[in-house]
């Protein structure tokens, strides 16, 4: 198992009250809690502001989970290429013949644990279609999908209790994950909303 910042005993724990205290003071609130499986694509929505990368570290402490995330190779190199590793960064390399989503599908199978971060917005300005790599990681690697729904009208992270497992209909799929984030309005309702349009 690799060491992260995720399963450092002392920080994992220091880092675990400070986003209790953090989640605190800002009025958000958890609904739900993670699944416990080995492996799996979380995927957060709506991604409306800066602001969500915060929530998003305190979210992952409050609930102690050992999240990764994908980043550019080029951050992975020395001096500070250990930092990225330990907080939870995975390389990808672009100027590969094989492309990210197989780079990631490859990296998943090797590991026994492995849970993926991923914004499928791929922006937090309004988009009319999602970016569909995260599904087809998650399909070539034959592992569920996450669902966090970030509510900011209400100051809540809703964890969907059932993950979703990718079927041969990409095209219903996709329709069924972003019907769950209907209505759902991020931090800065004003800026997007999601809808079922694509």
């Amino acid at each position: 198992m690799k060491t992260t910042i995720f399963n450092t005993p002392i920080l994992s724990f220091l880092f675990h009250v400070l986003a209790r205290i953090f989640m605190w003071l800002a009025g958000w609130r958890v609904d739900g809690r993670l699944p416990d499986l080995p492996k799996y694509v979380l995927i957060g929505a709506p991604h409306t502001s800066n602001w969500d990368f915060v929530l998003f570290l305190g979210l992952i402490f409050y609930l102690r989970a050992e999240a990764r995330y994908m980043a550019k190779a080029e951050l992975f190199v020395f001096p500070i290429g250990w930092f990225f590793r330990y907080c939870g960064g995975y390389p990808v390399d672009r100027k590969k013949s094989t492309g990210l989503v197989e780079q990631m599908v490859n990296a998943i199978k090797k590991e026994d644990k492995f849970i993926l971060t991923i914004a499928p917005e791929g922006t937090r300005h309004y988009v009319s279609d999602w970016k569909r790599g995260f599904y087809h990681i998650a399909k070539g690697a034959g592992i569920p999908i996450v669902m966090a729904q970030v509510d900011g009208k209400h100051k809540t992270v809703h964890i969907l209790k059932e993950p979703f497992h990718p079927t041969d209909d990409i095209e219903a799929d996709m329709r069924a994950i972003k019907g769950v984030f209907e209505g759902v309005s991020g931090i800065k309702p004003r800026r997007k909303y999601i809808t079922l349009e694509s």
